[in-house]
């Protein structure tokens, strides 16, 4: 009797677990649009946004139209596909709830993945059509063949997950509309020798981009989680789904800091998807040592899958979607025929007969690595087919792509009518410093101007080596007026404000501008990419001066400017004809000055 009652309270905790899973693999799809969003430009924030809610919201209708039937419903075709039904609106007294709602979540996640590959450039109908498709029959039927009793599934075919069914599948979605779509304006331009060269488009917020991964990451644990049956089953889940990203992870961050110079931020993002990723199908039947090996080639393969696609096949994959979903899912599939073993907790991997199946490298020959390889081809085939089929349909009878004006203008304005995703989140004041650094500043008083940098020992004229140009015009008479613009970093801004209204300016106008010196920036690299000219955000200071002579400005402006580093930044001083107060029509010195 006990036994019978501890079996019905564990099934009760189980199918509670369930459902718990399912919600945090819906919240993954805050993750993508984290990510998403981080890693393309501000313009098509919103658009990356809009597509990954719909990504949800058309996926269900199509789920509960056609998808879940083909999916979970009786055998058809000799396992090839479930037959259609309406019983959630004709039985839904005994419909399957929890299953109809873990499966539609991890419905919506392959449709979002294709979304990042083809960002900035893609039309929201042509998106809205594709991702329909991709819910209602694509990704059913394959699914179907592993999870819903079908052929692969009755050959032994394993992917606990999702690392074929979902990622593999999105990822060549992915990689085939990138390239079919064709890169964003600018990606891959040709010099004057007719080399290619590979441009890039750094992420507008990374911090956005890493709340996405750690929300995906967190997510994943009920991705790959949710189905396990014990306690036992669900603790080695989590463990091995906590080191594969994080190996990953490490190796990336070592190889890029060897091969670039310096840990690349965006690749090591990535590294831990691609962990994630990889680890998804054997999640249940690796151990510790199978998902640490997983994990390292995982780091290895997301920086060779983002490299292959910039300079290889030149298809312009602004997430690495292709390099961290297809790549990282074809080797999770894989990695189930190397790396099963059965000291892992419940494990059912058997042939037809009922002998268990290990994976290569821990004794059990090429049958369950052999399996492997079947389902993941004949997965691959019918995604690329059906996939391509699709889009060459949408290409021809509603246009692929925006215009090229509505591209460099941004899909947040053309596509939704919105001005900006950002609008009144952050003040001028609140991008360029924090809002108390005004009271840590040192008082700064007119005889400051003159002598040495405080504490360095240098004169202001001597740090770095310029060329001195004598004239007697900058010094401001009674009538004359001056122009004086400052070109600065960002956070001397406050030092330089505060100095400026030391001297007697009292009125000034400030711009955010991005620029560069000779030096032409430093060189970058950004996910492997190199950024010859680095455009660096910089803020521009315009005043105009009469009684306050110009000297005493500019020197103002070297005090709070100088660090004696190159990118303290230039001063232009010009001859201003007149100067006119609409209000009151005064002009010159007069129009200067404040309300009378």
């Amino acid at each position: 009797m006990t036994k019978e009652i501890m079996s019905a309270i564990d099934g009760e905790v189980f199918g509670v677990w369930f459902l718990i899973g399912a919600a945090l693999v819906f919240w993954m799809q805050a993750g993508f649009a984290m990510v998403e969003a981080g890693f393309t430009r501000a313009k098509n924030t919103g658009n990356i946004i809009m597509k990954n809610l719909m990504d949800f919201c058309i996926g269900t209708v199509m789920f509960i139209l056609i998808g879940f039937g083909l999916f979970l419903g009786k055998d058809a075709l000799g396992g090839f596909t479930g037959t259609p039904n309406f019983d959630i609106f004709t039985d839904y007294a005994n419909f399957d709830w929890s299953n109809f709602v873990f499966n539609l979540v991890f419905c919506a996640t392959t449709a979002t993945i294709v979304s990042g590959a083809m960002a900035e450039r893609t039309k929201f109908l042509s998106y809205c059509i594709y991702s329909a498709v991709i819910s209602a029959v694509i990704y059913p039927i394959e699914a179907h063949w592993t999870w819903g009793g079908g052929w692969l599934s009755q050959m032994g075919f394993h992917d606990f997950a999702g690392s074929n069914c979902i990622h593999m599948v999105g990822g060549i979605s992915a990689l085939i509309g990138a390239a079919l779509l064709g890169p964003r304006i600018g990606k891959f331009t040709k010099d004057k020798d007719g080399k290619i060269k590979v441009g890039a488009f750094p992420g507008h917020n990374i911090a956005l981009g890493a709340l996405g991964v750690f929300i995906l990451w967190l997510g994943w644990y009920g991705f790959n989680g949710a189905a396990a049956t014990s306690v036992g089953q669900l603790g080695a889940i989590f463990v091995t789904t906590t080191i594969a990203p994080a190996v990953a992870t490490v190796v990336c961050m070592i190889f890029t800091w060897v091969k670039y110079g310096k840990p690349d931020v965006s690749m090591c993002l990535n590294a831990s998807l691609a962990g994630l990723v990889a680890i998804t199908a054997p999640c249940d039947v690796a151990d510790a040592l199978g998902a640490t090996i997983i994990g390292a080639v995982s780091g290895i393969l997301v920086v060779f899958g983002v490299w292959f696609c910039d300079n290889v096949i030149r298809v312009d994959d602004p997430v690495g979607a292709v390099a961290v979903h297809m790549m990282n899912g074809i080797w999770g599939t894989i990695a189930v025929g190397l790396f099963a073993t059965d000291t892992t907790p419940t494990y059912s991997l058997a042939d037809s007969a009922g002998n268990p199946m290990l994976g290569l490298f821990y004794g059990g020959g090429f049958k369950l690595l052999g399996i492997q390889l079947i389902g993941m081809l004949a997965t691959a085939v019918w995604t690329a087919i059906t996939i391509t089929i699709t889009f060459l349909l949408i290409k021809n009878i509603f246009g692929l792509r925006v215009t090229p004006e509505e591209e460099i203008v941004g899909l947040d304005a053309t596509e939704h009518g919105l001005e900006t995703a950002y609008a009144g989140f952050l003040t001028y004041g609140d991008r360029i410093s924090g809002a108390s650094m005004v009271n840590d500043l040192a008082p700064f008083t007119p005889a400051d101007i003159d002598g040495e940098i405080a504490g360095s020992g240098i004169p202001v004229d001597e740090a770095v080596p310029v060329q001195v140009v004598e004239n007697s015009t900058t010094v401001a008479s009674d009538v004359k007026l001056s122009k004086i613009d400052i070109i600065c970093k960002q956070s001397k801004f406050e030092e330089l404000k505060v100095a400026l209204n030391a001297v007697g300016v009292t009125g000034i106008t400030v711009t955010q501008v991005l620029g560069c010196g000779a030096q032409k920036g430093a060189t970058k690299y950004y996910r492997g990419v190199e950024m010859e000219m680095s455009l660096l955000p910089k803020v521009k200071v315009e005043v105009v001066v009469s009684k306050v002579p110009v000297a005493a400005v500019v020197k103002a402006a070297k005090k709070a400017l100088y660090t004696g580093n190159i990118g303290d930044g230039k001063i232009f001083v010009y001859d201003v004809e007149n100067v006119i107060k609409v209000r009151t029509s005064e002009e010159g010195y007069a129009a200067l000055q404040g309300e009378n």
